[in-house]
């Protein structure tokens, strides 16, 4: 079962996280299982930006992007090449390691 190191982030896992993920699901899925608590506020439909990651390790093993994610993500804060929606990230059978952004473009935040 591969797993997803989390990186340290002060709103979501102040002291980082290695968690189990299963082969198929979503990065955000296995996250939201394991209480690491990604906005996602469209639902994890592909709407919006605000469950944007970064995949510091591990990125081959995913499925490349789609036209709709990558026009979803030119407008996420702190856009790098490893970047990520993960809503539609699936993971494989390899262990990643990702960086949940400090911002979002949200302006308005459930959890504030």
């Amino acid at each position: 079962m591969p797993q997803i190191t989390f990186l340290p982030n002060a709103d979501h896992c102040p002291d980082g996280a290695v968690i189990e993920a299963e082969t198929g699901e979503t990065v955000l899925d296995a996250a939201l299982r394991n209480g690491i608590d990604i906005e996602h506020a469209c639902e994890k439909s592909c709407a919006c930006t605000t469950c944007h990651i970064i995949v510091r390790e591990g990125q081959a093993s995913l499925e490349p992007s789609d036209e709709l994610e990558d026009d979803m993500l030119d407008k996420a804060w702190g856009l790098e090449p490893d970047s990520r929606l993960s809503c539609q990230a699936v993971v494989a059978d390899r262990d990643l390691v990702v960086e949940i952004p400090k911002y979002t473009i949200n302006q308005v935040s459930e959890g504030h």
